[in-house]
């Protein structure tokens, strides 16, 4: 167990993820699947919220696989006590859930959770959603994020007007993303650079106030600004 953070580092070391779910199989399951992968290395494991903490702000993972229900802290009471906007240092959460849960994971979103996965994703979405936190580009998975933005949209007050307005192709950017485009297919849709699209995205984040691209995409939903139509 090596200590300091592997992510980003640019030195080839790998990301060390903590994995949290009180069902040993799902967590053997997961540590199975990622240690199949070179650059990912699990640290950790946490069988309920209140030791997923603990083990979290004791070993400082690139990334936390954190279940919503869980024993003695569930799922969101840990998310906003790793990744909330209160946290000085936040870890890069992300939060694993089912179609039911949706009303659990729209709250985590709001408590600083950094992406989403279902229980049942295939492997190569489970290796891509640690691989993006890691990376600060957080996976906004249109099976997931999309229903459950769509759906509690309507639930959330207006936003109040913006202090500095997006620009048209900003705008466009946050459509694309609210439903799901990385980054490579937001170049390709909209024949930007990736770094004209990373820079679009650092001023969108400054503009909304948020901290990442799932926040954004929540924005976009409860503004209106995309509509199911436009889902894929």
């Amino acid at each position: 167990m090596n200590g300091g953070s592997g992510a980003g580092s640019g030195n080839g070391a790998r990301t060390r993820v903590l994995i949290a779910d009180d069902q040993e199989m799902i967590r053997t399951g997961f540590r199975l699947i990622l240690g199949t992968q070179p650059d990912l290395e699990v640290i950790g494991e946490a069988a309920d919220g209140a030791e997923c903490v603990e083990l979290a702000r004791r070993l400082r993972p690139d990334v936390c696989l954190v279940d919503i229900r869980m024993p003695r802290l569930d799922g969101l009471e840990v998310t906003r006590a790793l990744a909330g906007p209160g946290v000085t240092d936040p870890l890069r959460v992300v939060v694993v859930t089912t179609f039911d849960q949706d009303d659990y994971a729209y709250t985590a979103l709001r408590n600083g959770a950094c992406g989403f996965l279902l229980k049942d994703a295939a492997s190569n979405l489970l290796i891509e959603a640690v691989r993006s936190a890691a990376r600060g580009d957080a996976l906004v998975s249109p099976a997931v994020t999309i229903r459950l933005l769509k759906h509690l949209a309507a639930q959330q007050p207006p936003a109040a007007p913006l202090a500095h307005p997006l620009s048209e192709r900003e705008l466009d950017v946050v459509r694309l993303l609210a439903v799901g485009r990385t980054n490579q297919e937001l170049c390709d849709e909209l024949y930007l650079s990736l770094g004209t699209v990373k820079t679009h995205l650092a001023n969108i984040k400054d503009k909304l106030g948020v901290r990442n691209r799932v926040e954004i995409a929540a924005w976009a939903w409860d503004t209106g600004l995309v509509r199911e139509r436009q889902a894929p």
